[in-house]
């Protein structure tokens, strides 16, 4: 079977032949007077059916030997984290989801965890700092929000011949798009919340890894004893996005294809970062890494951050709003929503595309860019 063909198929559980599966709300379950377990399962916060569900479908699609579904993407990032003992050394590449940097500037400092930020890019600098010992090398490609591109395959090589592991957040990619697992890397990090759910309606985040199952074990330990747990609402909500996410992946790169062209086609645009357009500097590695371009564009206007919150201001179509992945376009000034330690440029506008009609996202676009 094809990957969008096990999306739909992938065993799940049917009460009375539904063809859906059904939500089990229950938080606990029945088991013997001595603890004895009757039905797999004893305590929601332990792991219930729809999480077991939406788990057997990650790994399926990731190519995974396992994955571990959590309340949000920042609760599946932080038990990665909590592997690490303390004295171990975590390289960051500079351009990262800021929740990410915060967490590395404010708290795995005091979790003993030594964290090193610098341009995974940089054939130079990667080989300083993994000469000076590394546990974990941590990406994202493409990244958040300047769309750099990462070689994941030679980055996990050098590190794995450092002794590190490696993960990388493919949030903006999933699994249709980019499978980090095959080219090295160790964990793939998802935010659920974006285009596994895909309608802007759900929060959760997953790990899928590489590895044998005292992973999935320690992993299973940091959600229970930290609460990072999914609810079973929430993760039937992300199964039934995953049912449909090949066909809109589809949509949304094309229609991204189609605007970042527009775009850097419009005078008023300074410069356009898509992983598939031939100006960019890692389109040869996205094309060699990528099925195709992904649902996210970032561009600078010409006259700086003034005018580019005026575009944002002028747009009826794109919707001013955080996060990314919907059926519906998103823009924000990313600089303004990530605040005074943010080093997004202040002339970058970051574009979610949706399912609309690529050709009235480029109207309402190029008529917002108009003086």
């Amino acid at each position: 079977m094809r990957d969008e063909t096990k999306a739909i198929h992938i065993p799940a559980r049917r009460l009375q032949g539904s063809v859906s599966p059904p939500i089990q709300l229950t938080t606990t379950f029945e088991h013997g007077p001595a603890g004895e377990d009757l039905h797999g399962f004893e305590y929601i916060r332990d792991g219930n059916p729809n999480v077991d569900d939406l788990q057997t479908r990650l790994a399926v699609i990731e190519g995974a030997d396992g994955a571990i579904a959590f309340g949000s993407g920042m609760a599946a990032a932080s038990a990665v984290l909590t592997r690490l003992a303390p004295g171990a050394r975590v390289i960051f590449h500079k351009s990262l989801y800021i929740d990410v940097r915060s967490l590395a500037q404010k708290l795995l400092p005091n979790w003993g965890l030594d964290c090193e930020s610098i341009d995974l890019a940089d054939a130079a600098a990667r080989s300083q700092a993994f000469a000076k010992g590394v546990d974990l090398v941590w990406f994202e490609t493409p990244s958040n929000p300047l769309i750099d591109i990462l070689d994941i395959e030679l980055i996990c090589k050098q590190a794995k011949n450092s002794g590190a592991e490696v993960m990388v957040d493919a949030t903006f990619t999933t699994p249709v798009v980019q499978k980090p697992l095959d080219l090295g890397a160790t964990y793939v990090l998802h935010s659920l919340t974006k285009y596994m759910g895909g309608h802007s309606d759900v929060q959760g985040g997953s790990i899928a890894y590489r590895g044998d199952s005292s992973i999935a074990d320690q992993l299973s330990e940091t959600r229970r004893l930290t609460g990072g747990v999914l609810s079973p609402f929430n993760a039937w909500l992300i199964s039934r996005g995953l049912q449909t996410l090949h066909c809109r992946m589809e949509r949304h790169c094309a229609n991204a294809h189609a605007v970042a062209e527009a775009l850097e086609a419009h005078d008023r645009v300074a410069r356009v970062r898509y992983p598939f357009l031939a100006s960019h500097p890692g389109c040869d590695t996205a094309k060699r890494q990528m099925s195709m371009g992904g649902g996210m564009v970032s561009f600078d206007v010409v006259g700086g951050r003034a005018a580019a919150v005026k575009v944002a201001s002028k747009v009826k179509l794109f919707i001013n709003a955080t996060s990314l992945g919907g059926v519906e376009s998103l823009i924000e000034h990313r600089a303004s929503i990530e605040g005074a330690t943010s080093t997004t440029p202040g002339a970058l506008l970051r574009l979610s595309i949706g399912l609309e009609n690529a050709q009235d996202l480029i109207e309402d676009l190029y008529s917002a860019l108009e003086d």
